[in-house]
């Protein structure tokens, strides 16, 4: 074959490659999940609605509810505890744990729990249902807003968390997991007026799913990788701010049953604090902690 015709065969080749890529795309942004969409919409208006009504207590009671939603509800509660078993509580923490995580409007237990053991499955590769590799807005919420809506399959999301689905709880939660934070809106309103519910609600929910989406769009991005793993995890100490120690992600992905995703002495993870906290007190058993060697803690990778 000459020069010129393998270079004609190349061209050819990545021609015919861009166009199944775009066809793809296309086909992944093809289908609206409308609700989803219009629901993420008006709680960003009632997020900007806030802006305009501020009082301290209003923003001391809001920072409440954002610890125990995001710090209890998802950090304790549907990731380290629910998804990995990283240690085990009584079954009525356990639950209020759960029922802390529907606060955040990141759906039930079941799905929550199902969508992130597929993510450990196929991380950065082909059925990673948010990796940046298709892009940095789909990894960040475009997962979420476009394709088929789960949230409430319970039936065929039990599937990748068969210990949640037999469990009459966690199938319940599933289905309503929306219960929850309308009675919470509804207290805070009772109590703090419309004012409330826009701190209270709407604007601790937009920037917990925003701090909660870093996660997988901007720590399989930018950071530092200690360990080499299979997928694009990075360790962003930022990330890891907003999310009370989540952001430790590569260490989480080296070692994903790990209660401890903070592993040297710098890296503030505030959940594992609180899990090492009941540990000591009795509360907390089984508690599953990843070995840092000591030529490990200094590594740094780019």
């Amino acid at each position: 074959m000459e020069g010129q015709d393998l270079v004609s065969l190349v061209v050819e080749i990545y021609k015919e490659r861009w166009v199944a890529l775009k066809t793809v795309k296309a086909n992944r942004y093809s289908k609206v999940s409308w609700v989803t969409t219009i629901v993420l919409v008006i709680f960003h208006i009632g997020a900007i609605a806030a802006l305009f009504n501020f009082s301290w207590t209003m923003l001391a009671i809001t920072a409440v509810l954002y610890w125990m939603a995001i710090g209890f509800g998802i950090g304790m509660g549907y990731h380290r505890l629910l998804t990995h078993r990283s240690y085990k509580v009584p079954r009525f923490f356990e639950y209020f744990l759960a029922v802390c995580g529907t606060l955040t409007l990141e759906g039930g237990p079941i799905f929550w729990v199902a969508t992130h053991r597929v993510h450990h499955q196929h991380s950065d590769q082909e059925g990673d249902p948010h990796s940046p590799t298709e892009g940095g807005f789909w990894a960040h919420m475009g997962w979420i807003m476009f394709g088929e809506a789960k949230h409430n399959d319970t039936q065929a999301m039990a599937r990748y968390a068969p210990d949640l689905g037999k469990d009459g709880f966690y199938v319940w939660l599933n289905e309503y997991h929306y219960v929850p934070l309308v009675v919470l809106g509804l207290i805070l309103l009772a109590f703090g007026g419309w004012p409330m519910v826009y701190w209270g609600i709407f604007l601790r929910v937009v920037v917990g799913l925003h701090a909660t989406w870093l996660v997988n769009s901007a720590t399989h991005m930018w950071g530092a990788r200690r360990f080499m793993t299979k997928d694009q995890s990075r360790n962003n100490w930022w990330v890891a701010i907003l999310t009370f120690g989540e952001g430790w992600h590569n260490n989480h992905h080296a070692h994903p049953t790990s209660a401890r995703h903070g592993l040297a002495w710098y890296e503030l993870d505030i959940t594992w604090i609180q899990i090492s906290f009941l540990q000591r007190l009795g509360f907390a058993r089984n508690v599953k902690v990843a070995a840092l060697p000591e030529a490990d803690s200094e590594r740094r990778a780019a």
